[in-house]
């Protein structure tokens, strides 16, 4: 890997690239006497009107680009490599980081902690921000790498320096303001531990975070999760469940009517968890930590509205399927299953799994592994089909205990499909 540069892997026809003779295994190590460590550099720079670019040819001669163009045309390249190879780890040591109460003997990558802001910026991934120097928060205001996901838990000093096991961590509110004001917008996730940073904990970060709005664009409290490989910590209650429901619901009126925007969101876990009832779509606004599973259960029970409508009301030849899910999915699917089992010819049944993998605290559908399925369902138990989520899997395709979709149906004597929405369901069970 070099210091500085990227290497040129396509050049695209016709692109200001291809005209300046730029070609497959060039190195283009500046652009406006600005290193490119990786990618991002890249497109920053890249970004200016009038361009000098510093190539080494294949050939090994340097030579120097001069280009004029619109701000909004690119070059035209695509690169061997991003330069974001090597991740930036994190130096935490939280007492109820989820990597750390990983069984040994999984997939080496699954053990990685990566605490990296390029990260953060380029895919939505979660930082401390407690491995940044002065350098990385200056590159991050000069390059407006924005927005950033942070885990901030706390803003009480002392108390996030004992969650996170790092002296530095108590800078936080030092590293938000300089981010806020260099305009950086930035999603806050506060990883809740019950008796730790709940209640007047709670309370004093938030009222520390309320006054960085519109630069902190959401706030989401999440509960810890816990597997049976750590006991220093427990999960929350139904009834502590509900009484952190109750402190988001009063903030976020507060906040719409100061704000007009409800800024603090619950994940979703928390109302199951509770047994309450998911809020109604506005009050997730935009939808702005989706990904962090704060409302997909509201555009799930939206999305069924709509499907349930138009699945037929018979279907020939008749089948049985079985549908998978963890313990806080049930009450989410039960009605669906009801609805299924109203199509004639069709028998629906739903399974919900226990966690033998991680422990039965983890009740989410998304930790269920293979091993979890095959331990608790018997072949030839199934039906003719067994529908999972597809959030069971990895990118891959792959369950987190390496079992693939072809070894899980081999020895459940099942077909297996992995769903990643209700369409997808009303496909299958229309066809």
């Amino acid at each position: 890997m070099h210091k500085h540069g990227l290497i040129v892997e396509l050049v695209e026809v016709g692109s200001i690239a291809a005209e300046i003779g730029l070609e497959p295994g060039d190195e283009v190590s500046k652009i406006n006497g600005n290193p490119v460590q990786d990618i991002i550099d890249f497109r920053f720079f890249e970004a200016d009107e009038e361009l000098t670019l510093t190539v080494k040819k294949r050939s090994g001669e340097e030579w120097l680009l001069e280009i004029e163009k619109d701000i909004a045309d690119r070059l035209g390249i695509s690169f061997v490599s991003s330069g974001i190879e090597r991740i930036i780890c994190c130096r935490n040591k939280c007492s109820f980081c989820f990597v750390d109460q990983m069984p040994p003997g999984m997939r080496e990558t699954l053990y990685i902690k990566d605490d990296d802001y390029r990260l953060s910026f380029l895919k939505g991934n979660f930082i401390t921000l407690t491995n940044l120097g002065e350098r990385e928060l200056q590159r991050i205001a000069g390059q407006r790498l924005s927005p950033l996901y942070i885990s901030v838990h706390t803003t009480n000093p002392k108390l996030r320096e004992r969650m996170l096991g790092n002296r530095r961590a108590g800078r936080i509110m030092e590293q938000l303001c300089y981010l806020a004001e260099s305009g950086i917008k930035m999603h806050i996730q506060l990883v809740l531990c019950p008796g730790i940073n709940d209640g007047p904990e709670l309370e004093r970060t938030l009222h520390d975070l309320l006054p960085l709005w519109p630069a902190v664009s959401s706030v989401a409290v999440v509960p810890v999760g816990i597997t049976k490989y750590r006991n220093s910590l427990r999960p929350f209650t139904p009834s502590e469940s509900n009484i952190i429901l109750e402190q988001v619901k009063s903030w976020q009126e507060n906040c719409l009517d100061r704000l007009s925007y409800p800024l603090l969101f619950a994940s979703d876990e928390f109302y199951l968890m509770a047994g309450q009832k998911i809020p109604p779509t506005e009050r997730y606004a935009d939808f702005p930590q989706m990904e962090n599973g704060v409302g997909l259960t509201r555009l799930f029970l939206d999305e069924w509205q709509k499907v349930k409508l138009n699945l037929p009301q018979a279907i020939a030849p008749s089948r049985k399927v079985t549908i998978v899910t963890g313990f806080l999915g049930r009450s989410v699917l039960e009605p669906v299953v009801a609805w299924l089992n109203g199509i004639k010819g069709l028998n629906a049944r739903l399974r919900v799994i226990p966690n033998q993998f991680f422990g039965e605290q983890v009740t989410v559908a998304g930790l269920l592994t293979g091993s979890d399925l095959i331990q608790a369902i018997e072949p030839g138990d199934s039906g003719e089909l067994l529908i999972l989520p597809s959030i069971m899997l990895r990118k891959d395709g792959v369950f987190l205990d390496d079992i693939t979709l072809d070894e899980l149906s081999e020895r459940l004597g099942v077909m297996v499909v992995a769903v990643k929405n209700l369409f997808d369901l009303k496909s299958i069970v229309s066809s």
